[in-house]
């Protein structure tokens, strides 16, 4: 019955059974027993016969309407079955330690999988240079890292610049100090990233620059884990700025403090691959689009949403028959 719809909605939009029936690359008889067939199958009339002159009934001006509606389904399956088809095989496996999965990548992972609905994705984690590793060995196909890596062979692209800030309680003593100066660290309880990882090492470095030893309570790896126990333990934390929402801040009952010391733990996320790898055409896209992104934003990700916009093509409506052109001749 599909068919013969789209043939009715041709000669609908022919105004011509003549005409229909050189585009269709059919008799006119044939035409007309499709036509009949439609009639026979639906049990109602689509056309009033007057004379050499068609014109569409009620429900035959209704029966278009869902030609059309079944004609534009019909083109966007075969669209999207195109697109499965084109990436049924395709894989790709993003790398990344666990803060940077929880912070960066999610954004990051949304715009692929909305641009690229078909394909596989998996993620592996790892410090950084297990990622890098990865990345060299060709285990992964994208890393994003919290560190600039120079090693012959991988592709470093860097995408935002980032530093860690205090983060406190709202009701601890020092939420109320406009800036906080690093030797207010001293003996401060707080809650740490666990040793091995990147932010721990930034953190210990500046730690020893300064001679600050803090009272530490804790080490863990998740950064959820810490912004959920800073009000219970009543401890700090140094976060990177980019994790530090005004969302999470308020929903967690948290302050920001700026120390203008702690710019000096400044680093920049990047995006590695290797260039001998044999990346799929959606992966290699992926790296344009992201790089772009950042490019064309403010660098703090929490200030911008990095989400590539896919803008696909929207069907325009088709124009159905008014009631004055709802007949035509029988060539």
């Amino acid at each position: 019955m599909i068919e013969d719809l789209d043939v009715f909605a041709v000669v609908v939009e022919q105004s011509s059974l003549n005409q229909a029936s050189r585009l269709l690359n059919l008799s006119q008889p044939a035409l007309s027993r499709k036509i009949a067939k439609l009639e026979e199958q639906l049990g109602v009339a689509l056309f009033n016969r007057n004379g050499k002159r068609l014109e569409l009934t009620a429900i035959g001006r209704l029966t278009y309407t869902f030609a059309l509606e079944q004609r534009q389904q019909q083109l966007r399956f075969l669209q999207s079955l195109n697109r499965y088809k084109s990436e049924e095989q395709t894989t790709v496996t993003f790398g990344a330690s666990l803060t940077t999965l929880q912070t960066t990548m999610p954004p990051l992972v949304r715009s692929f999988t909305e641009k690229h609905p078909y394909a596989e994705v998996k993620l592996i984690t790892g410090k950084t240079h297990e990622i890098v590793n990865d990345i060299r060995d060709k285990k992964a196909d994208i890393g994003i890292v919290a560190s600039s890596i120079h090693e012959s062979g991988l592709v470093c692209v860097p995408l935002f610049d980032d530093h860690l800030e205090l983060v406190v309680p709202k009701a601890h003593p020092l939420a109320e100090k406009k800036q906080p100066g690093m030797q207010q660290l001293q003996g401060l309880p707080m809650i740490m990233f666990s040793k091995g990882t990147w932010y721990r090492k930034l953190i210990d470095d500046v730690f020893h620059r300064y001679m600050v030893m803090p009272d530490l309570r804790m080490e863990i790896d998740s950064f959820e884990a810490i912004v959920r126990l800073l009000p219970i333990c009543m401890a700090a934390a140094l976060l990177p700025r980019s994790y530090i929402g005004e969302q999470l801040l308020s929903s967690n009952e948290l302050v920001s403090l700026h120390i203008p010391e702690l710019e000096q733990t400044r680093r920049t996320t990047c995006l590695i691959y290797n260039e001998a790898a044999d990346l799929g055409t959606a992966a290699r896209q992926w790296i344009a689009d992201t790089t772009a992104g950042f490019k064309s934003r403010k660098p703090m990700i929490r200030d911008a949403n990095i989400r590539v916009e896919d803008n696909p093509p929207v069907l325009e409506n088709e124009q159905w028959p008014s009631e004055r052109d709802n007949s035509f001749k029988i060539d």
